[in-house]
């Protein structure tokens, strides 16, 4: 059954360097579309769902290209403003052969930083089957971290599921104390938190998936996703754990945005009933088919393609 699922973030535009090397002396760049929640949204249109976008974009190339490739991707643009007063974000991803790329970002004062709780307050919450955000947004502005406080109140309200990524951006927020703080704000309204083993270290001073559910648990989460990279992941609830090891791989091209497949694959799992070890597999399957693609969402499978990756594919250690 199709569930519709809606996003609440920034897009931005995408410069990929097409040669390894340091971004100030890269002279090529391939260019696409970024930001988290687009990459989640784009993850489950492929898995036959709808996905929704409320954001803002300017009205310039970059917006209109994001436009252009959310309809391409079958993503609902109706929630999405477009505004003559901002421009959209956009950033450089460097190319390497080992660890995580080099990135840099264009987004102060950008179109989806203006957002404000005016913006979304005649969202129809009925029309949608669950909520998904990250700490991105929230970290471009006050006005964009109260429209996603709202987002995520209003959704609990409706009863609708709220799936939260911390997605910790260090650098957009005015110190980590700061971040930390109001990011475990939004975590305590989520049912479904998302976090990295490292980012768990960093808002709940362990890595120690344990201690990271038992912290989001007691704050009122149902259920603690924890990502452990080539260990798996393991899902927590007050009546136990599940943890599922990780899909075997080739080389490793680009690890920016595996986090986000792997929360499409997640919810999309949960939305249609699967259990929590069948969830966290669907969500290993397509983190390891993410980190062999070169852009941010552009190898996101579709059902097909998953199906047969997890078919064919053994997991680690088997």
């Amino acid at each position: 059954m199709q569930k519709k699922i809606l996003t609440l973030g920034e897009p931005m535009g995408l410069f990929i360097a097409c040669e390894e090397g340091k971004l100030e002396d890269v002279r090529l760049f391939k260019s696409s579309v970024a930001g988290a929640e687009f990459n989640v949204a784009v993850g489950l249109t492929r898995l036959g769902h709808k996905a929704g976008y409320i954001t803002r974009l300017g009205n310039d190339p970059f917006g209109k290209k994001i436009i252009k490739e959310m309809q391409a991707n079958r993503i609902d643009t109706s929630l999405t403003v477009i505004a003559d007063d901002r421009r959209t974000g956009y950033m450089l991803k460097g190319k390497t052969s080992q660890g995580d790329p080099d990135t840099y970002y264009y987004r102060k004062n950008s179109a989806a930083s203006a957002i404000r709780v005016e913006d979304v307050e005649n969202t129809d919450f009925e029309q949608w089957d669950a909520l998904h955000t990250s700490g991105i947004l929230p970290a471009t502005s006050q006005s964009a971290k109260e429209t996603t406080f709202w987002m995520m109140e209003q959704a609990r309200e409706k009863e609708k599921p709220v799936f939260f990524d911390p997605n910790l951006r260090p650098a957009l927020w005015q110190d980590e104390e700061t971040m930390i703080t109001e990011i475990n704000r939004l975590a305590a309204l989520a049912d479904y938190v998302m976090p990295g083993e490292e980012e768990g270290y960093i808002l709940c001073g362990s890595r120690n998936p344990k201690d990271i559910a038992s912290f989001y648990l007691e704050k009122g989460a149902g259920c603690v996703v924890i990502k452990m990279g080539a260990r798996g992941a393991a899902a927590f609830t007050k009546n136990g754990f599940v943890r599922v090891p990780a899909y075997e791989h080739g080389p490793i091209v680009d690890t920016v945005g595996a986090g986000d497949g792997f929360a499409a694959g997640f919810e999309s799992a949960i939305l249609e009933g699967c259990s929590l070890e069948e969830a966290l597999r669907r969500a290993n399957a397509i983190g390891a088919i993410q980190i062999m693609q070169e852009s941010d969402n552009e190898g996101l499978p579709t059902r097909e393609e998953l199906e047969h990756f997890m078919q064919t594919t053994p997991a680690a250690g088997e």
